[in-house]
């Protein structure tokens, strides 16, 4: 801001801005006062509605440099050659507590990108663990509902947590992530960050794969353990975002070595298990990570509510070389992000500095609502036109996917080794003994919470089937703790 009067927010010069207007000394205040009355509305409506989910976050802008050739599997100009740099804004978040909840709680933690990319921006929305809770959009809102306050007693109860966790088997997979030691990265610079959602790359032929997104912090893997992180989260609730401006400010610019998994559209339908499972991974053996970029955050926002809570993500927003894929649970974000942000932040949310293209215009034929700016000037609204405006390129921004059967509530196709306990056995079994140890410690203490027996049963019984050693060191703890 330039130096100069303190104005009024239509410029007019403030003369006193300590003391309101009264008639007389000691009188009541003037509503002709328009100084107070601005303050004072204006105050009341600095709050937008929180995110549902991801409320609490920090974020902060860099760069993404190509490292490797990658043309032969996707025509994206910003993955074009080997050195090319694209700027991007990334946010970190919380996905359960509320806008003002601690940063050091085991949950998920939201790893949203944005490209600003010269084809426009695009979008990658993940998380730090490869995987999720469940596989199909329609579950996700009761998923939360669990998450989040009962209606009733307006608590979060973990009766909701693991009736829906113990009826839902597959959640058992990302469950053993989260109670795990990564489940509290110690900070947003220590932990990995993933795509988790299988999508499309199609080169300049038309030829499609199906990719996995990987970001590897070069900072390392650090956790921190529940009791470390309950002491952290009551001194310092926001410890995460400070850690991370901190780290900037001093030029302690975190990176990530960045990859992906790809897979032939042609392995897809004979894959031994589902591809498009949001709670699978795709063994490395089968298809290794292939390092493609590095990606380095070194500017902290100017400001957070502008930049960091006004910011907005889509996984719809893609870019020629880039599409979905089958995944049910990708299908509904792309219609849920972009219907969450129209009506949190507003229908022209997309022409706020943080989230219209940094290195291409857009052009499109959407007028008025909240908060337009009048870009546009005198343009026509409608396409096709004749007088100048902006015409469609008949290349469509990823290659198609063929479909056949009858509409109906289908379930996913069935592969030969699909199953809901397998992977989340096999990360079990990757775990060193101190590790299971507390896997079972931070499980059991929640398990135990319970009211119910046939819940406590259920969701026992879920970790059983996918190791017998896992389900019976849990029903030892939980019975231990319940007396």
């Amino acid at each position: 801001m330039t130096q100069g009067p303190l104005t009024t927010e239509a410029g007019a010069p403030v003369a006193d801005n300590q003391n309101s207007e009264t008639a007389g000394v000691g009188g009541p205040v003037l509503v002709q006062d328009q100084l107070l009355l601005e303050k004072l509305a204006h105050f009341n409506r600095e709050r937008i509605p929180e995110r549902v989910v991801h409320a609490r976050g920090a974020g902060a802008y860099g760069t993404f440099t190509v490292t490797a050739d990658v043309t032969p599997y996707t025509r994206a100009a910003f993955l074009s050659g080997i050195g090319k740099q694209t700027e991007v804004f990334l946010r970190f978040s919380t996905v359960a507590g509320n806008l003002g909840a601690a940063d050091a709680v085991r949950d998920p933690r939201g790893f949203a990108l944005k490209f600003y990319t010269e084809e426009g921006n695009y979008d990658l929305v993940g998380n730090n663990t490869p995987v999720f809770f469940v596989k199909d959009a329609v579950k996700f809102p009761d998923f939360i509902h669990t998450q989040k306050r009962d209606p009733y007693t307006g608590s979060t109860e973990p009766d909701n947590v693991w009736d829906f966790w113990s009826l839902s088997p597959e959640s058992t997979h990302q469950v053993t992530w989260l109670f795990g030691d990564r489940g509290i990265p110690a900070s947003y610079r220590h932990m990995d960050g993933f795509g988790s959602h299988t999508f499309q790359w199609s080169n300049e032929a038309g030829e499609a794969f199906w990719v996995k997104y990987h970001f590897k912090t070069d900072q390392g893997i650090k956790n921190l353990t529940a009791e470390a992180a309950a002491r952290l989260a009551g001194e310092d609730p926001d410890s995460h975002q400070r850690d991370l401006r901190r780290a900037i400010e001093g030029g302690e610019y975190p990176t990530w070595t960045v990859g992906v998994q790809i897979m032939p559209v042609s392995e897809a339908e004979t894959y031994r298990f589902n591809p498009f499972d949001l709670t699978k991974v795709w063994p490395h053996a089968d298809y290794p990570v292939v390092e493609i970029g590095r990606l380095e955050l070194n500017r902290n926002p100017e400001n957070v509510f502008a930049e960091v809570e006004q910011s907005i993500f889509s996984p719809a927003h893609f870019v020629p070389g880039i599409g979905p894929s089958p995944d049910k649970m990708l299908q509904g974000r792309l219609f849920a992000y972009g219907d969450a942000h129209r009506y949190r932040v507003g229908i022209n949310a997309d022409h706020l500095p943080v989230n219209r293209p940094h290195a291409t215009v857009a052009r499109t034929n959407s007028r008025d609502g909240y908060l337009y700016d009048g870009r546009h000037a005198g343009a026509k609204n409608y396409e096709p036109n004749s007088f100048g405006g902006p015409f469609q390129t008949d290349r469509p921004l990823w290659s198609a996917t063929a479909v056949s059967g009858a509409t109906g509530n289908h379930p996913a196709p069935v592969h030969a080794e699909d199953d809901d306990f397998a992977q989340a056995g096999n990360l079990y079994r990757l775990m060193g003994e101190e590790e299971k140890e507390r896997l079972v410690a931070n499980l059991a203490g929640f398990i135990a919470k319970v009211s119910r027996d046939d819940i406590v049963e259920r969701a026992i019984d879920n970790f059983r089937r996918a190791d017998g050693d896992y389900g019976k060191r849990l029903e030892v703890a939980v019975q231990a703790l319940r007396g």
